[in-house]
């Protein structure tokens, strides 16, 4: 069945031209893809259970995630880089997404992980309202990249349980480089404030595994300890222990990034990320997760080629 249209009556259309992310494109998604590289059809590169996510998401049954084509952010070293720039995913039905969270559920999801479905808000958003209205028992995790605007997040308002946002920048020239994003930290900023506002606190059942509430990650990138350090500091100086921060220290170049980012074509070494954590101790931060260098892995990387849709 063919993917239902961008509505016309939502909030992230202006005039027939998309304006759903921050970069508000303005593309006539009828017509031709917008800067996400995602047209009007939903579209969907991966659904499966998946154990790579932090414990208290994926726990050992394993995230439900649903791997959504196009991206609104389109970093240069994205390693789901052939999904983020379109060139993976089936077009898929708003029945049809419903479905495979019935079958994610059958095969013992945790919880519905949606990946980078912020370009397809108007076709998920009736999906889990549905969901939520047939007493869909999972938690529905909402997998970003942080750069969302507050009018998209708040059509998300008592549908998502766990927020599980990217802060990547509170440097705009370095946001500007790697992402062409240089308000990425004043955007991520307010939307953080969005998630926050609607899941104010952490909830987790008796086994650990996060029920409600806002899990920010952190990508520490090589050369960048300084914009890691300010990161962590904004998070726990704002929020405190009203939500779990996750340091991650898995960055892998991708092949052929040294030749425009040759900063970047190398992992981050064990004393940047010490230094890293360090600084996260300092702070006080306690509810952290931190990472074994060894998950900086390729093999890290799931296969986008249609499994589950």
């Amino acid at each position: 069945m063919a993917g239902e249209a961008v509505s016309t009556k939502h909030p992230g259309r202006k005039e027939g031209r998309c304006v759903l992310c921050p970069r508000e494109c303005g593309a006539d998604r009828e017509k031709r893809t917008g800067f996400c590289h995602a047209g009007a059809a939903l579209m969907a590169a991966r659904a499966s259970l998946h154990f790579w996510e932090e414990p208290c998401i994926s726990g050992k049954k394993g995230s439900g995630a649903v791997f959504f084509s196009g991206c609104s952010l389109q970093c240069v070293y994205c390693q789901n880089r052939q999904i983020a720039l379109g060139e993976a995913g089936v077009q898929i039905s708003q029945e049809r997404l419903y479905e495979i969270f019935l079958e994610l559920k059958e095969k013992g999801a945790e919880n519905i992980n949606l990946v980078t479905g912020g370009h397809f808000l108007p076709q998920i958003v009736p999906v889990l309202r549905k969901s939520k209205e047939n007493g869909f028992p999972l938690p529905i995790v909402w997998n970003c990249s942080g750069y969302e605007k507050v009018e998209a997040l708040k059509c998300l308002e008592g549908l998502v349980d766990i927020y599980l946002p990217d802060f990547k920048y509170m440097d705009p020239e370095t946001a500007k480089r790697y992402s062409a994003a240089p308000d990425y930290p004043s955007v991520a900023v307010k939307a953080l404030s969005e998630m926050v506002r609607q899941c104010p606190s952490l909830s987790f059942r008796e086994d650990g595994m996060l029920q409600k509430g806002v899990l920010v990650r952190h990508l520490l990138l090589p050369g960048q300890v300084r914009n890691a350090k300010r990161v962590l500091s904004f998070l726990h100086e704002t929020y405190g222990d009203r939500i779990y921060i996750s340091i991650l220290g898995q960055y892998t170049p991708m092949p052929g990034i040294g030749g425009r980012y040759p900063e970047l074509a190398r992992r981050v070494t064990k004393r940047e990320y010490e230094w890293t954590v360090d600084h996260a101790l300092k702070l006080g931060i306690r509810n952290a997760y931190i990472q074994d260098r060894e998950v900086a892995k390729e093999s890290f990387i799931p296969s986008f080629d249609g499994t589950g849709i």
